[in-house]
């Protein structure tokens, strides 16, 4: 078996944000020469996620429009967790929310995506360089 390890480096920015890294974990696939087995893909950071999901922009803003009602930045004062001085408690629960990481099998090479599946990078406190993991492993 085959293992294959990537990290993607990304500095959003703006506060929130979400950016399709389909190609750069496909590269990665590439990179791997990995041809059956299984992509994790995860974020390395407590307030950033990656999520699989259909990369339209209107569901983009439906999905910013409602992680802001359940979880709002302001008034910061709000959270327990902004008293160390931070301001991001927020961003803790949106990632949460939002997952950690997805695991996508690998198939002849490829992704072996459903209809209008790619993969995303969810940026929740931006504004600073930031590192999401790719692992492959298989044959």
């Amino acid at each position: 078996m085959k293992s294959y390890r990537k990290e993607l480096w990304f500095e959003v920015p703006t506060r929130r944000a979400f950016l399709n890294i389909t190609p750069q974990v496909e590269q990665c696939l590439r990179e791997s020469g990995i041809r059956e087995g299984l992509c994790l893909v995860n974020a390395m950071h407590i307030t950033a996620s990656v999520f699989i999901n259909d990369d339209e922009s209107g569901l983009h803003h439906d999905y910013d429009v409602w992680l802001e009602k359940l979880a709002p930045h302001e008034p910061v004062s709000a959270y327990h967790h902004n008293r160390t001085g931070e301001d991001n408690a927020d961003a803790h629960l949106k990632r949460q929310i939002m997952g950690r990481e997805v695991v996508v099998a690998v198939t002849g090479g490829r992704l072996d995506f459903g209809p209008w599946e790619q993969i995303f990078y969810g940026e929740f406190d931006g504004r600073r360089r930031k590192r999401v993991l790719v692992k492959i492993i298989g044959e």
